[in-house]
């Protein structure tokens, strides 16, 4: 409570000043009033894959006080007011069928690494609850979130495990198929679908997430997968980092009619800034930006919006959304448009607050330990131990044929 009445104080002399200097803008001015009293939620943030690449995650030889080679650091987080962030474990589709899930892993430690070192600035999080304690401590609630279902291994075990390390999403799919599902380059005709869509063990996992309250993410899948989840989901879905292909006709956007099924599966979507999503092209405007909001207001209603910036994953940012510090523009030019203060706490935080509340209540069984038959995910890094014919390429379908040509065999005797 003290931290909250030393905050408000900050912002009244802060105005103070601005009034006097002439500089005050009334929009955003109660922009931040709005993000004083309601989280900012951010639905992908790639810094994590940042601190791969740019530093082998050693945080020892990074301080995020100071690092300016990315568009995310502590600095930034404040002035941009994030109130809790989903931080992306990713890691490339070139990893798939080799050391995909030590590399995810990695990830995941880095997160919880980076929370444990800058203690004052970042709480892990899993749950609505954490984000308004962090909130209320004015730290960033650290969430997580898993880009790309290639970092599963096909193996409901580890999801689970995942799960338990604190990963409250899985994205299906991130640029390329897996065993189980179809990505979004398949809509651009660019590469072939092999599953229509998802195949039986993707439906499987799609009952287990609902089972666990793991968020399903529906950006970088198909249209015909985003639809077959809608179709059997439980649990409201999620596109962590999406625009409207309305507005941009990007295969990576959604469209209207998935958007009104969004909003009768109670989800959400979170506003890519990628100029690529935002106007089809290398330049983009906040207005731009806007306009993604403002279109899926009109389909959906604010009750389905919410902010997924894309920061350290993108090359290209709009012109007054170069970093993280600059997303209270967005909410000021809501406001400049006309959104009400609700509608804006809406998309700020209050959206998914809601649908994290309701994926944890969905009807919990036990776990799915049916594994994905061998045959679909044979190859020369992965053995079969645990099949039923250990050490071969025997797939249980495969067992089944064999049973009934042995039993057809009998029978004609």
């Amino acid at each position: 409570m003290l931290s909250k009445m030393i905050s408000a104080l900050f912002w009244g002399l802060w105005i103070s000043c601005c009034r006097v200097t002439g500089a005050v803008d009334p929009h955003m001015t109660k922009a931040l009033q709005l993000m004083s009293d309601t989280p900012l939620i951010d639905g992908h943030n790639d810094l994590p894959w940042q601190l791969r690449k740019q530093f082998n995650n050693e945080l020892n030889k990074v301080d995020l006080y100071t690092l300016n080679s990315t568009h995310t650091n502590i600095p930034k987080i404040r002035e941009g007011r994030l109130g809790a962030q989903f931080w992306s474990a990713y890691v490339p589709c070139d990893t798939q069928f080799k050391d995909t899930v030590r590399q995810t892993l990695e990830q995941i430690d880095v997160v919880h690494r980076m929370c444990q070192r800058y203690p004052e600035a970042f709480m892990f999080a899993t749950s609505s609850k954490d984000i308004m304690k962090a909130f209320d401590m004015n730290r960033t609630a650290s969430l997580i979130g898993v880009e790309g279902g290639h970092s599963i291994d096909s193996s409901l075990g580890a999801l689970r495990t995942m799960y338990q390390l604190g990963v409250r999403y899985l994205t299906l799919t991130h640029s390329c198929n897996t065993p189980w599902a179809d990505n979004w380059l398949v809509d651009t005709g660019s590469e072939p679908s092999e599953h229509d869509g998802l195949s039986p063990f993707g439906k499987q996992l799609i009952v287990e997430m609902n089972r666990l309250g793991m968020l399903i993410d529906l950006a970088h899948v198909t249209v015909k997968v985003m639809n077959q989840v809608l179709d059997m989901s439980e649990a409201p879905v999620i596109f962590s980092h999406s625009s409207a292909y309305a507005v941009c006709q990007h295969k990576r956007n959604v469209p209207d009619d998935v958007l009104r099924r969004v909003k009768e599966k109670r989800g959400i979507v979170m506003v890519n800034f990628y100029n690529d999503y935002v106007t089809c092209s290398k330049t983009a405007s906040l207005s731009d930006v806007a306009d993604h909001f403002d279109h899926i207001k009109k389909v959906g209603g604010a009750e389905i919006i919410g902010f997924g910036g894309d920061y350290d994953g993108v090359t290209r940012l709009p012109e007054g959304l170069e970093d993280v510090s600059k997303v209270p523009n967005v909410v000021a030019e809501l406001l400049r448009r006309g959104w009400t203060d609700e509608e804006v706490r809406a998309a700020l935080g209050k959206n998914l607050l809601r649908v994290l509340n309701d994926a944890e209540m969905v009807n919990k069984t036990a776990p799915d330990d049916v594994p994905i038959p061998y045959d679909q995910v044979s190859n020369p890094c992965r053995t079969s131990y645990g099949y039923l014919i250990a050490g071969t390429a025997h797939s249980p379908s495969a067992v089944a044929l064999l049973l009934t040509v042995a039993l057809i065999a009998l029978a004609a005797l």
